[in-house]
């Protein structure tokens, strides 16, 4: 088994989020993957593996340290400019076709940016008002600042946040602690003039319950796209700053094609490749 590092929707080297990518774990069970992830301490750690569906270029099983996901965006791209970096070859000129735990998910290749097509939300609408106001308290916001509170769930069950501006996202100041299985984002437009229209934070729980801010998410950027575009509160394309305060600078680009499709892209960069890992665990 081998394991590479690459750095997923930074706006420079080292600005991103960093994802594991392994290669060779045909023979891994979850719980060792789950071992590796938790050891390994990112936000996810993808597992590489021949396709079960004939239309995928290849499988991926993707974990985060509370457990496994049926979808994530850093990791879908991250491991498709991994899986490409060692040799694969889309049987669609032009089209990734990624399976995972949503079924397949196509990814292209943009000048210097690797794009993937948003899969369908699972959950959608308002939050009832103690979904409402707990996220207001795990997210630690003024109910004054708060637009619209909406699920966002894509695979990771986001509950989304949507405040009056980018200064009011960054100085959101969340609980220290929060469930199993807690997903909570907050999102705020940007000043006219900024690199980025909109400021995007989201918000886990470890194994240990403790609350950790992802660096740049590639899901929940692709829900929130979803619900602005649905809203009329972006046309055509934006871009969405995210990891400011854990020290990132990481830039996600979102669009809507004359489909209705939604992309989200974002350069990817290896970090390392080829590091060895044992066979056994």
């Amino acid at each position: 088994m081998t394991l590479d590092l690459v750095d997923v929707f930074g706006s420079g080297p080292l600005t991103g989020n960093p994802l594991a990518v392994v290669h060779g774990g045909e023979d891994l069970d979850a719980a060792t993957m789950l071992r590796i992830t938790r050891w390994l301490g990112f936000s996810e750690t993808t597992f590489l593996l021949p396709p079960t569906d004939p239309a995928a270029d290849y499988r991926v099983r993707i974990f985060y340290p509370a457990g496994e996901l049926p979808f994530a965006g850093h990791p879908t791209l991250g491991s498709a400019h991994a899986w490409l970096a060692a040799g694969g070859t889309p049987k669609a000129p032009g089209t990734i076709v990624q399976e995972c735990g949503i079924g397949l998910v196509d990814v292209r290749q943009e000048q210097d940016m690797l794009a993937f097509r948003a899969p369908d939300l699972r959950r959608s609408g308002p939050l009832d008002a103690a979904d409402r106001a707990e996220t207001i308290r795990l997210c630690g916001v003024e109910e004054s600042e708060v637009i619209a509170a909406v699920h966002a769930a894509n695979g990771p069950g986001w509950k989304l946040l949507h405040l009056a501006s980018a200064e009011a996202v960054l100085a959101a100041e969340p609980a220290p602690r929060a469930p199993l299985h807690t997903d909570v984002a907050l999102l705020g437009p940007c000043a006219p003039g900024s690199p980025a229209q909109f400021e995007v934070r989201a918000f886990f729980a470890d194994p240990a319950g403790r609350m950790v801010e992802d660096p740049v998410t590639g899901s929940l950027n692709a829900a929130v796209a979803q619900y602005l575009f649905a809203e009329g509160l972006a046309r055509e394309s934006y871009v969405a700053a995210q990891g400011r305060k854990v020290g990132a600078d990481g830039l996600v680009h979102c669009r809507r094609e004359a489909d209705g499709s939604i992309w989200v892209a974002g350069r990817v960069e290896t970090v390392s490749t080829g590091g060895a890992l044992p066979g056994s665990f």
